[in-house]
């Protein structure tokens, strides 16, 4: 690190649980981020104002009006224009020395298992039960920890999945790809602006964590948040043996 990276860093590096070493370990670091919408806003701007070296920002949508009440990575000049350019951008006058690179498109899954084979950790910020399992089959593939976040309404959630552990469950465990579960969609179902900015930023918490071996993951674990009444549970999650995911995983 240069002397402007230490002081930069310095609130991180006065923690002797982070230290040089483990601010190294973020500017070393390459975190995939799916979804460039309210969780992954919050989630980004703490990743990148962290130090991690390389972000690599995944949406294929587009910055609308009525994204701005909760998106806070993006600004109303920024309607109309790609979510990861628009990001790319405060990242960047966030923190220059960072690496950003975007991919503005819906990624098949030949590319997304590319994508999640070069990070070092993914962050599931997206909006729809077929993405996260998509994005969950890579990772356990992989062998990369997962940090899931979901918001809707007044609830929120938060999983980490860290798959280079064989005993730790994935997200199929917790929802099964052939399960009923119902889609709710911010823009029907409505969504407190501040859940999925108290979600995005955890996930960013937790993604720190493991990338400076700090502390102990949530991996196992279920947060469940209800902000209207601000309650806050957490749940063990074990793996589900009958997997159809991961049970082979080894």
């Amino acid at each position: 690190m240069n002397d402007d990276q230490l002081l930069r860093y310095s609130r991180h590096i006065l923690l002797p649980e982070i230290g040089i070493d483990g601010q190294q370990a973020l500017l070393d670091a390459h975190v995939l981020i799916i979804g460039l919408g309210g969780l992954g806003s919050a989630a980004a701007l703490y990743l990148a104002s962290a130090g991690v070296g390389r972000l690599t920002l995944c949406d294929d949508d587009h910055v609308d009006l009525t994204n701005l009440q909760r998106q806070v990575i993006h600004r109303s000049a920024s309607v109309g224009h790609a979510k990861v350019d628009s990001a790319r951008h405060t990242l960047l006058e966030l923190n220059p020395e960072i690496q950003i690179h975007t991919v503005p498109r819906r990624v098949d899954d030949a590319e997304l298992i590319s994508l999640v084979a070069s990070a070092d950790l993914v962050i599931d910020a997206s909006d729809n039960f077929a993405t996260r399992h998509a994005v969950n089959r890579a990772c356990v593939r992989a062998h990369k920890p997962l940090v899931s976040g979901a918001g809707i309404r007044f609830d929120g959630q938060l999983a980490v999945f860290d798959l280079r552990h064989a005993e730790a469950p994935c997200y199929a465990c917790l929802y099964p790809e052939a399960g009923e579960t119902e889609e709710m969609r911010c823009a029907v179902m409505g969504v407190f602006a501040p859940v999925v900015g108290i979600i995005g930023t955890l996930q960013a918490a937790e993604a720190l964590k493991l990338l400076t071996t700090t502390g102990s993951s949530m991996s196992g674990q279920l947060l469940l948040l209800n902000c209207l009444e601000m309650d806050i549970r957490t749940i063990g999650l074990p793996r589900d043996p009958a997997c159809s995911v991961c049970a082979e995983r080894s």
